[in-house]
């Protein structure tokens, strides 16, 4: 199979972890038969520096004219000061809102070597693996009006029939690739918007009988994050809760270095990139673990490619280096730490194997 893949490193650590994923990709490539073509774009603060542009009209094209994206991390102190217009974050902003990017994937797995670092105690954080999908381009942060005067202020939720059933259609189907069960999150008690989103999962639910389904105020849910969150396989939500317990659900590892994440559309092109930031503190060292990067092409290559043996390939081995004992310095502790190229070098070993 031949795909291409835009790259877009973006800054501080983004150009060394997106170079790990990309020598894991064309080690998939090599196992498994594939042609893999990689050409690389200008993204955030790089694109800024260079283009006076957070996200330049070549970066559109290349992403455009390619199967799927991969991206590093954008911003940094460097630009904190600029206007609005030409932040780092704009850049990232712009090209979710250009491909339509409705889906937001989160992914919640527990790393067995990491959960000593956990909030959670270890029996309780031990199981957990999850996905939460997120509804990214509607509800309250795009509702209209959203103003506010000196003495009050108003922001809208809306959302359409057709917004809904698509990122729920997109949660049953990724819940056939994992056990089958959806957990759909709402406040069904109080807000308008809720009650139309629960009658939409339930007619959902009538022509997809094969998956398990729940319903779940946001509240109780919070809760349950907390006191057992092995207990939830794929949750679906709108914008606002999503970003809430996307948030909570992130720190149950241990650590925001070692998550993945994907925003993607109907037809499965999407933009992959770790959740973690651009650690300027470290860039440039050699020391940044890569392993939120390469599990982000993993689900590249589950959900944009159906590449489902390759991605498995990919989570295992990652699985593997961590288990085995092997970090870097920025997740190591007491541990002995590898560079960020040694660490990468450990992964490609496994998928060699």
């Amino acid at each position: 199979m031949k795909k291409k893949v835009a790259i877009l490193s973006g800054d501080g650590i983004g150009p060394e972890v997106t170079k790990a994923a990309e020598k894991v990709l064309h080690a998939i490539g090599e196992k498994f038969q594939h042609s893999f073509d990689v050409e690389h774009a200008l993204i955030g603060g790089s694109a800024i520096d260079q283009t006076n542009n957070p996200l330049p009209d070549e970066t559109i094209a290349l992403c455009e004219n390619s199967d799927a994206v991969l991206l590093g991390a954008v911003g940094g102190p460097k630009w904190d000061g600029n206007p609005s217009e030409l932040r780092p974050e704009r850049g990232l902003l712009a090209i979710r809102k250009h491909f339509g990017l409705f889906a937001n994937l989160r992914p919640v797995k527990a790393v067995p070597s990491l959960l000593g670092a956990s909030p959670l105690k270890e029996d309780v954080a031990k199981d957990v693996d999850m996905l939460i999908v997120r509804e990214l381009t509607g509800g309250l942060y795009f509702g209209e009006p959203s103003e506010r005067t000196a003495d009050d202020a108003v922001d809208t939720l809306t959302y359409t029939r057709k917004e809904i059933e698509r990122i729920v259609e997109k949660a049953f189907e990724l819940a056939r690739l994992r056990r089958g069960k959806v957990t759909s999150v709402d406040k069904e008690n109080v807000m308008q918007s809720s009650k139309l989103w629960r009658e939409i999962v339930k007619e959902i639910a009538e022509k997809n009988t094969d998956v398990e389904v729940e319903h779940m105020l946001v509240d109780s849910t919070a809760m349950q994050l907390i006191t057992n969150p092995s207990a939830f396989d794929v949750i679906v939500t709108e914008n606002m809760f999503g970003d809430i317990l996307s948030d909570e659900a992130s720190v149950i590892t241990g650590s925001l270095g070692v998550l993945p994440s994907a925003s993607i559309r109907a037809d499965g092109f999407g933009l992959y990139e770790p959740i973690h930031g651009s650690a300027p503190q470290i860039a440039g060292k050699g020391i940044a673990n890569p392993s939120a990067t390469i599990l982000s092409l993993g689900m590249m290559l589950r959900y944009s490619f159906d590449m489902q043996d390759e991605a498995k390939l990919i989570e295992d081995a990652v699985d593997k280096v961590f288990n085995d004992g092997y970090f870097t310095a920025d997740l190591a502790g007491n541990n002995e730490s590898l560079s960020t190229d040694e660490w990468t070098d450990k992964v490609i070993e496994e998928i060699k194997r």
